[in-house]
């Protein structure tokens, strides 16, 4: 069966690094969010080796990164019950202090919320789609993301995250 490795060529180039960014969202980790974004790519490259290319290739390979990131935060939740785990969060590639502190909040978020915001704000997804990538109700998608503002806003209380609102990095 032929492939086309052009078009799959093509595809990985201009993917890999979105999905890299989207794993390192969701799991505060550059190695592991390349690891799902290679892991998401591989499980497409055999789709398309045995001629079943996704009708939309790029939405199929963040489902999967989605979904291998899941099943892995369901182990370490089983692991996490026999062992205490407390490896630090990586701080984000670059960026402000402002980003810092904003990254900071987000990693304190529970897993679930963390993933519905990324999903929501970051990948623009809508309520319904951000739900069936989780496979959760929308009413569930609905509440974390309710859930995890109310955090953010409370962990970050006065802290100014508008750069346009204010002069200063901080309101007194």
């Amino acid at each position: 069966m032929a492939v086309d490795d052009a078009a799959f060529r093509e595809f990985f180039a201009s993917e890999y690094p979105r999905l890299c960014w989207l794993g390192f969202l969701l799991t505060g980790s550059r190695a592991e969010g390349e690891e799902l974004a290679q892991e998401a790519l591989v499980r497409i490259w055999w789709r398309w080796q045995l001629g079943r290319r996704p009708a939309d290739p790029a939405r199929y390979a963040r489902r999967v990164l989605v979904n291998r990131q899941r099943s892995l935060l369901r182990r370490a939740a089983v692991e996490a019950r026999s062992l205490a785990r407390g490896r630090p969060a990586e701080a984000p590639p670059a960026g402000t202090e402002r980003a810092m502190v904003l990254w900071e909040a987000v990693q304190a978020l529970p897993p679930r919320q963390r993933a519905v915001l990324v999903l929501r704000y970051r990948e623009d997804l809508t309520e319904a789609e951000v739900a069936r990538l989780l496979g959760v109700p929308v009413g569930t998608v609905k509440s974390a993301s309710h859930r995890a503002l109310a955090r953010l806003r409370q962990r970050l209380g006065s802290y100014d995250l508008d750069p346009a609102a204010s002069g200063t990095e901080e309101r007194r």
